[in-house]
């Protein structure tokens, strides 16, 4: 049976929040803050597969944990301004399992890295009885190299302001990756970066395939 990837996101989110609760004294630093929520992440992946907080195999854990990263960049993490979307129409978003997933445009993030202008469109499933969180798949150059070739994820809790903050280091490798009982969503065009976006996850030398 295939699952979607989102099965175990909120989970994960929250077991991350709770790791984050206890902080030492220098967790409020940047750097800090993301470490530990790394570290936190690889605890909920140990626990055994596929419960409420780990999709990844018993017998792959010693191959994908700890997870792989790019060094801490803080230049990647930007402020982006969401411009909302006027069309309605459903998105059938290709996926690892084949079947479309449905879902909808909220809008097309504007942001600038490294002095470059850029975009990426943020979606919400179709069904979803509201916009509280924003769905940004993307994939980059490292894409297939450096990184999975099917992209990476962001999500984004909705503002009120229509501000962002867009922190490529929380970058995240799709479920599927770790396990194909997942079903992932591949970035459609609009969302594939020509840039190398060398920050957040990524894969091991040795995981390439």
């Amino acid at each position: 049976m295939t699952r979607t990837a989102s099965t175990l996101s909120a989970a994960v989110l929250v077991f991350l929040a709770a790791a984050c609760d206890n902080k030492p004294p220098d967790a409020g630093d940047y750097t800090s803050r993301l470490t530990a929520a790394r570290a936190a992440k690889d605890a909920a992946f140990q626990r055994p597969c596929c419960s409420d907080s780990s999709p990844v195999p018993d017998n792959r854990k010693a191959e994908l944990l700890p997870l792989s990263y790019f060094p801490i960049d803080e230049s990647y993490n930007v402020p982006a301004v969401l411009k909302p979307a006027t069309d309605p129409t459903v998105f059938e978003m290709p996926t690892s399992s084949g079947q479309p997933r449905r879902e909808r445009r909220a809008g097309t993030l504007e942001f600038t890295l490294r002095g470059d202008a850029m975009t990426l469109t943020a979606f919400v499933e179709a069904d979803a009885p509201n916009m509280d969180r924003l769905f940004v798949p993307f994939s980059d150059a490292t894409s297939g190299k450096e990184s999975y070739a099917g992209g990476r994820f962001l999500d984004l809790d909705r503002t009120a302001t229509g501000i962002y903050e867009l922190d490529f280091n929380r970058a995240y490798t799709p479920y599927c990756y770790y396990n194909p009982t997942f079903e992932c969503p591949y970035p459609p065009a609009e969302n594939r970066l020509k840039i190398r976006i060398e920050a957040g996850e990524r894969v091991k030398a040795e995981e390439k395939k």
